[in-house]
């Protein structure tokens, strides 16, 4: 599978870059699984913040409104009572839920290839010799994606992050630089753009490539 190739210039390479069918060109006839992973890996990134207090802990309350019997209203022992204003919360989130989801390691792998299949499909990938930046300059970073064409949400794969290319990157709203061996189904769905360096090509054919043969 041929894909559009550029050198590090920018300029359209000769020789096209071809993507291995066993990570790039799987059949997707079911979503179920992309979907799984998309969610677990939300739920694995949420915050737990959000916490209430319930009776005991609302401070005040500590007087009886009224005495229990004679006055004609209903019996209560605290002005904290859920159903008062400014009372307790029932059943309130505690900061203590566990909303994290697991899927094994294969189910994983095999969703990314089926999210690098479907960006594939949709002509989503680009190669591009190398995407190294040597004095970390956003300005240099951003003419070569207008080069080679790479718009909207872009995903910069590369080998291994270095911190001259996060420097360049951090002030691109629309792109994110991932490490070949860190793809995940969610950044992959989500981008417009995938624009993979040929040694990190390398790296995540190696890595998914296998257990798919």
């Amino acid at each position: 599978m041929a894909v559009e190739t550029y050198t590090t210039a920018g300029v359209k390479a000769t020789t096209p870059a071809k993507l291995d069918k066993a990570v790039f060109g799987v059949d997707v006839a079911n979503h179920e699984l992309l979907k799984s992973a998309y969610t677990a890996y939300l739920a694995n990134s949420r915050q737990n913040l959000a916490v209430t207090k319930t009776r005991g802990l609302v401070r005040g309350g500590g007087k009886k409104p009224w005495k229990q019997k004679g006055t004609g209203r209903a019996r209560f022992g605290s002005s904290r009572n859920p159903i008062w204003r400014s009372g307790g919360i029932v059943f309130g989130p505690t900061g203590q839920e566990n909303f994290s989801k697991r899927l094994n390691v294969k189910a994983k792998r095999t969703a990314v290839r089926q999210a690098l299949s479907l960006a594939s499909t949709a002509n989503k990938i680009i190669v591009i010799d190398d995407l190294a930046s040597k004095n970390g300059k956003t300005a240099e970073l951003a003419k070569l994606l207008a080069k080679i064409k790479a718009e909207r949400n872009v995903l910069l794969v590369v080998e291994q992050k270095t911190p001259e290319l996060m420097r360049a990157a951090q002030n691109l709203a629309n792109a994110q630089v991932v490490s070949a061996k860190y793809l995940s189904v969610y950044a992959v769905l989500n981008a417009d753009c995938i624009v993979f360096s040929k040694a990190a090509l390398t790296v995540t054919t190696g890595w998914l490539g296998k257990e798919a043969k």
